[in-house]
């Protein structure tokens, strides 16, 4: 199974891709892609054009986003969800199934703790995906996201198996 995790940002969109086979993950690939426009139309089509350029390039079978943080600014907040609108809209135009995690699960699932921060996250990325280098701390996060996805798709998956009875 192959994941992309999208870490949504308006600015700077995060975005990772790993391989699971069985229990192992594998890095394909990660970046950032970075918005290009003055208004806020013009950023959030080249954010849907870049992340339908990653689809058409690396073809994922599921794609995980992160939930948006809100915080005080709610100006903030509300273009940060459009940024999120677009790493939702773009897999589902690709028919591709969406998973969405809040930033304190993916935390908990890959460094133990909700509230890691952003060293501690890339540490474990580069641990559990030997040789990865990262474009970016948005891109680690991004990859934070897919390695969730694929923990508890497999979790799913053995759950599924039990209840059939494969």
């Amino acid at each position: 199974m192959r994941v992309l995790g999208i870490d949504p940002g308006l600015r700077n969109m995060g975005w990772g891709v790993i391989d699971m086979v069985g229990s192992r993950l594998g890095h394909v690939a990660n970046g950032i892609c970075q918005s290009k426009g003055q208004d806020l139309a013009e950023r959030l089509l080249s954010l849907h054009q870049q992340l339908s350029d990653i689809f058409h390039t690396y073809q994922p079978d599921q794609a995980a986003v992160e939930n948006t943080f809100v915080n005080k600014d709610g100006a903030g907040t509300l273009k940060l969800g459009q940024a999120r609108g677009i790493a939702m809209l773009v897999p589902a135009q690709f028919g591709v199934p969406v998973g969405e995690y809040a930033p304190n699960q993916v935390k908990k699932t890959i460094v133990g703790v909700g509230h890691a921060d952003k060293v501690q996250i890339q540490h474990m990325v580069k641990m559990q995906l030997p040789g990865v280098v990262l474009n970016g701390a948005d891109a680690a996060d991004a990859l934070a996201i897919a390695m969730c996805h694929a923990h508890f798709a497999r979790g799913n998956a053995a759950a599924l198996k039990i209840k059939v009875g494969v």
